[in-house]
């Protein structure tokens, strides 16, 4: 009985990570779309004092505007959401692919394969470089500059 009990927990622990709860009141939880979509009526259409329509030419078009708006982008998104998503979906996983199977590992190769090369362009920097400097430094040391003002 315990045995079975501790199973279950393990099942429930070890959940799937590809079945994920879906917010379906807020569905920008990350606010990525908060400036670019937000278009109301009074966004695109405004009449300048002094040059009014008619009130009722006015709440139609308001009334129009909206409702066209949210059924078009309903339909729209019910007949492209699903190809798009599965587009979309496609993408980002060749990108995960790519990046997984050819980026990092180029770039580990490619640091392995400096590292050995630092060693050797090192080498040869303290071999060559460090006794020129050196020599330099010493004929150098002996250069004394006094500024006088002459008046």
């Amino acid at each position: 009985m315990a045995e079975e009990q501790s199973e279950l927990d393990e099942r429930i622990i070890i959940k799937d990570q590809h079945v994920k709860e879906i917010d379906l009141v807020n569905r920008d939880p990350k606010c990525i779309n908060e400036d670019v979509v937000k278009v109301d009526f009074e966004d695109v259409i405004a009449e300048p004092v002094g040059t009014y329509s008619f009130d009722g030419v006015w709440k139609t078009s308001y009334t129009t505007f909206t409702v066209s708006k949210y059924w078009c982008y309903r339909l729209l998104s019910a007949v492209l959401g699903i190809p798009l998503a599965v587009v979309w979906g496609f993408l980002f996983a060749l990108i995960s692919f790519c990046h997984i199977w050819a980026v990092v590992p180029c770039i580990k190769s490619y640091l392995i394969e400096i590292q050995c090369v630092s060693r050797i362009y090192s080498l040869c920097i303290h071999t060559f470089c460090d006794p020129l400097f050196e020599a330099l430094s010493k004929i150098c040391s002996n250069i004394r500059v006094a500024l006088r003002k002459e008046v």
